[in-house]
Order: C-alpha cells, then sequence, then structure tokens
C-alpha cells in the first residue's frame, strides 16, 4: 500500500480572506505532498507498508524519525483540510456542543483555551481537541508533525487540530499567529469535526 495526497474539496482560494489562496496552495501541493511521498519511501519494504495510517502512527517506534515525522505530517495535514471548509464556522450542535460545554463550561471557553494552545506552542507544531471514548474532551498540543494518535502523547482521538508552523500562515499574517488562530474559526466546519466525535466515542 502507498498513501495518496487527498484531493481538496474545495480551492485554493474557497477559504479567503482568512486562509489565502497561495499558501493554501503550496501548504496541500508542496508541503504535504513532500510529507506523503517520503513517507512512502520510509516504509516502502517493511511491515509497516500494507498498516492503515492510524496504526502505524499508535504503534510507531518513536525514534524511527522519517516516519514519525512524515507520517505524523500526512495524518496530520489530512485531517486539517478535512476539518476546514467554507461558509463555515459558528458553533457545533447536538452532542459536540453539550461534550463542550461539559468539558470547558462555554464555548467560548473552549475557544480561549484552544486558542491558548496554539498560540503558546513554541516553534512549530499544532494544537488539538481530543475525544476520549467516554466523551469527555481534551485540548492539548504537540511539537512539529507528532500528534495524540502516537504513544506518549496527550491521549484521546484527535476531532480538530490547527497546524501552526509557519508555512501555514506567514505569508498572509507574519508572525501574527493569534490573527491566524482567531480566523481559524471562520472556517471550521463543525459537521465535519461532530462527526469525528461521535465515531471516536462510538
Amino acid at each position: 500500500m502507498s498513501f495518496q495526497l487527498p484531493d481538496l474539496t474545495y480551492n485554493h482560494d474557497a477559504l479567503e480572506p482568512h486562509i489565502d489562496s497561495k499558501t493554501m496552495q503550496i501548504h496541500h501541493s508542496k508541503h504535504h505532498a513532500g510529507y506523503t511521498s517520503k513517507l512512502n519511501a520510509a516504509i516502502e519494504g517493511t511491515e509497516l507498508a500494507n498498516k492503515s495510517i492510524e496504526e502505524i502512527l499508535t504503534t510507531l517506534d518513536m525514534s524511527n524519525s522519517a516516519v514519525r515525522n512524515n507520517g505524523g505530517g500526512y495524518y496530520n495535514h489530512c485531517l486539517f483540510w478535512e476539518i476546514m471548509s467554507p461558509n463555515s464556522g459558528g458553533e457545533p450542535e447536538g452532542s459536540l456542543s453539550e461534550a463542550i460545554k461539559k468539558s470547558f463550561g462555554s464555548f467560548d471557553e473552549f475557544k480561549s483555551k484552544f486558542s491558548a494552545a496554539a498560540g503558546t506552542r513554541f516553534g512549530s507544531g499544532w494544537a488539538w481537541l481530543c475525544a476520549s471514548p467516554n466523551g469527555e474532551l481534551d485540548i492539548c498540543s504537540t511539537a512539529n508533525q507528532d500528534n495524540p494518535l502516537m504513544p506518549g502523547m496527550c491521549g484521546g482521538t484527535p476531532i480538530l487540530g490547527i497546524d501552526v508552523w509557519e508555512h501555514a500562515y506567514y505569508l498572509n499574517y507574519q508572525n501574527r499567529r493569534p490573527d491566524y488562530v482567531n480566523a481559524f474559526f471562520n472556517v471550521i466546519n463543525w459537521d465535519v469535526v461532530s462527526g469525528k466525535y461521535e465515531s471516536a466515542i462510538s
């Protein structure tokens, strides 16, 4: 099995003005494509070649930097494109909304804590909203292309993630990462995130 770069379900300019077209084009066709090809090269001819990306990451030998970095980069970006869409934003509904209120007190408090996790991640990395099988939610951040599926990381299944590597925002926002994080909330597809929540707790 070899992994494929997923097609975007929207045009490069569809998330403007929140995420600009040039950033989307470079991020998807260069950065994500690079992680994909390097992951395939790293697992070719090994016992990992026939495993899903989730199986690879949950049983990862963390000293295997090629698979750790590129497998994480592949998975993280697949989720990132999926949970964004044009004409989105707002707040979730249904069971995810209730879980957010139970875990964080309110949507505004969740937004504040998630933004802090993204804004205070030193250097490159990601911030995550994770779901446990019992329905509880947690916010954490990871360095580089690490993610919560990997051994020893923050627990739970990632259902929402934001890329805070500079390549994700620097063309438009330069050093204003908090502005980029705030804009991200305008493109979150909460229907997709809610579906991921339901899958994580089922």
